[in-house]
């Protein structure tokens, strides 16, 4: 293996700024085409008129942020490929998704998620919800920008404030121009590259490394097969059961009734589209899970003998990917350009996503309800509050840069908000007893027990045997090209041990060593379970609801197929009957004909019975008898 010291190349840079170019072409395109629709619903949700096959790409998009492609292949190199049973929870959320939330959204046709909360409890909840929400989405939009540009910054030398801010400025103007349309679609085009970067770097790998055999050959000698590990215990980071019902909770929590989603299901026409439009990004998660995966299977296959960050080659495990991608790409030019150009399409599409929502959510639940403002006056505002936005989510980048070793805990932070937040939803839309004192106890609950365990763990970090991290070597490396990397392994070392001795509460092995997979299942389960409590014991909903504010029968996709089976079923005994009635008139005169001759033969016999009566001299006195009679 050889350490890469190549750097950014003309065409590298040539390919990443195509890619920003299209990405605010597309956005000045759809501000064209859509002069006329002036209305906010045509700017947010873009007129409810989308199908399915954009909007689940975009879905996806959504998703695939840059920390997905640079973070999900150093997991699987640092802890292995347990992480790709995250697909087992994706059809999991899905399924939960489509089936209790999807339907209630989309019938009511809100145009923020929020909206529900006032209509099931009342507008201080809803007020309380979005205020979460935005400081979720703010904060974490903000890191999503600086987290992969500080990542390819060091490794490329991409100018680091070069890129957080044309990645911020590109994003808002094709959002504040375009609306939804213009990042759906444009989400379509990022999804393209985000993969042709992943699948670049997979197939130089394999052609490096001798072929698929020799990678999983490798990944299984240095322990990264370890897909089936049943162990029940919560505190163990990664296991089949924290990944996949941990996992399903952590994303219905963004699936389920996270806006900036449920704002591209109701953009769908119809219901159908929209449910497609959740089953076929279901296929392009597993897709891009599956290259996350491989491609940290191939980063451990280039660097088994030699890590990179134990040899300081890099100042953090972010930087592995891009790292890699100088290493092996470097001699083809263009191709690095197109992986950072893919990392940073996982940025834009979140950060559009985000703004769009942010943009959608303010509208509808702090100036709509507060403000008598026209449609066109509340387009403008629209687009307003979406070049608002991307300012601050700049802004938040600017912060993020100097907190440090504070950026994982932030992350963590901005998920667990999800968590109580489902439980709130699912609360309102599952028990139709609930009442708004059980829905605010019921968030405050889950809120406040899921920031102490999060927090906990952010101040006293799981033990080594709960997160079980895989051996990293350095044997191979050419220590005369890092003379300082044993050095480096020795004070690792004498960290892990200061780790070890350092005085620990019990809690801290305890509760604060749960696995953070768990914290959006703790505050989801909370938030009911108080929720009801409280329902109950305050005198329940004494109110009469107004229909379609919770879940029923008629929502379920099962019970359709029940009806509609249960219909085709009667239409075909229908004319199964229909058959055999016209079957039997169409063979009735044979069966007259048959019982006629029937009938003739038995009066035949009948007429033979007496005939043999009257030769009979038994009778003979009988009928002379009655000739006697006159």
């Amino acid at each position: 293996m050889r350490m890469s010291s190549a750097v950014f190349g003309v065409w590298d840079y040539v390919v990443f700024i195509m890619m920003l170019a299209v990405s605010a072409g597309i956005g000045v395109y759809y501000a064209f085409a859509a002069r006329s629709q002036n209305s906010s619903a045509d700017f947010l949700v873009a007129g409810r008129s989308m199908s399915a096959m954009p909007v689940a790409l975009s879905l996806t998009a959504s998703f695939m942020s840059a920390i997905t492609v640079l973070g999900t292949p150093v997991e699987v190199y640092k802890y292995g490929a347990i992480f790709i049973l995250i697909c087992f929870s994706y059809a999991f959320m899905v399924a939960l998704s489509s089936e209790i939330f999807l339907p209630i959204f989309y019938r009511l046709g809100v145009t923020s998620t929020y909206e529900y909360l006032e209509m099931r409890y009342n507008k201080l909840i809803r007020l309380l919800g979005t205020i979460l929400f935005i400081l979720q989405t703010v904060l974490y939009t903000g890191l999503v920008i600086y987290a992969p540009a500080l990542a390819l910054n060091q490794v490329t030398g991409i100018d680091l404030w070069g890129a957080v801010i044309s990645t911020g400025v590109v994003c808002t103007l094709y959002c504040t121009l375009g609306g939804l349309k213009a990042v759906v679609w444009t989400d379509v085009f990022q999804v393209g590259i985000m993969l042709a970067g992943l699948l670049a770097v997979i197939v130089q790998s394999l052609l490096l490394q001798g072929g698929i055999s020799r990678i999983i050959s490798d990944s299984t000698y240095g322990g990264r097969i370890n897909l089936w590990d049943f162990d029940p215990n919560p505190l163990r980071r990664h296991t089949f059961w924290s990944i996949t019902v941990g996992g399903t909770f952590y994303w219905t929590s963004f699936y389920g009734i996270n806006h900036a989603q449920v704002q591209r299901y109701i953009s769908c026409k119809s219901l159908f589209h929209a449910k497609m439009a959740l089953f076929i990004n279901l296929v392009t998660l597993w897709v891009v899970t599956l290259c996350s995966v491989l491609c940290g299977l191939c980063l451990y296959s280039v660097y088994k003998n030699c890590d990179p960050w134990m040899a300081k080659k890099v100042s953090a495990q972010d930087q592995l990917m891009p790292y890699l991608v100088l290493d092996i790409l470097s001699e083809y030019p263009g191709l690095p350009g197109l992986f950072v150009a893919a990392a940073f399409s996982g940025t834009l599409s979140t950060v559009s996503s985000s703004v769009n929502a942010l943009a959608a959510v303010t509208v509808t639940d702090v100036l709509r309800p507060y403000l008598s403002l026209s449609e066109k006056q509340l387009s403008w505002a629209s687009k307003a509050m979406s070049l608002f936005y991307g300012a601050m989510c700049i802004g938040m980048a600017g912060i993020a840069s100097m907190m440090g070793g504070m950026l994982q805990a932030a992350f963590s932070i901005s998920g667990v908000i999800g968590g109580p937040l489902l439980g709130l939803f699912s609360l309102a839309i599952l028990f139709p007893c609930a009442n708004s004192k059980g829905g605010l106890a019921g968030l405050v609950s889950g809120l406040g027990l899921s920031l102490w365990v999060c927090i906990g763990a952010q101040i006293y970090p799981p033990p080594a045997e709960n997160r079980r991290p895989l051996t990293l070597n350095t044997h191979g490396c050419n220590l005369s090209m890092a003379p300082d990397a044993t050095n480096w392994t020795a004070n690792m070392d004498i960290f892990r041990i200061k780790e070890e001795t350092l005085e620990r509460p019990f809690l801290a092995d305890n509760w604060y060593s749960l696995s953070y997979l768990y914290f959006g299942l703790l505050g989801t389960v909370t938030a009911i379970a108080v929720g009801l409590i409280v329902s109950i014991l305050s005198g329940g909903q004494r109110v009469k609801l107004q229909p379609g504010l919770t879940l029923s029968k008629e929502d379920l996709t099962c019970y359709k197929a029940y009806k509609f089976l249960k219909a085709k079923v009667s239409i075909h005994l229908l004319h199964i009957n229909k058959l055999t009635i016209t079957l039997f008139f169409l063979l009735l005169p044979f069966l007259h004909f048959k019982v006629s001759g029937n009938a003739r033969m038995d009066l035949t016999r009948e007429l033979q019975k007496k005939s043999s009566r009257k030769n009979n001299f038994a009778y003979c006195e009988v009928e002379l008898h009655t000739h006697e009679l006159p």
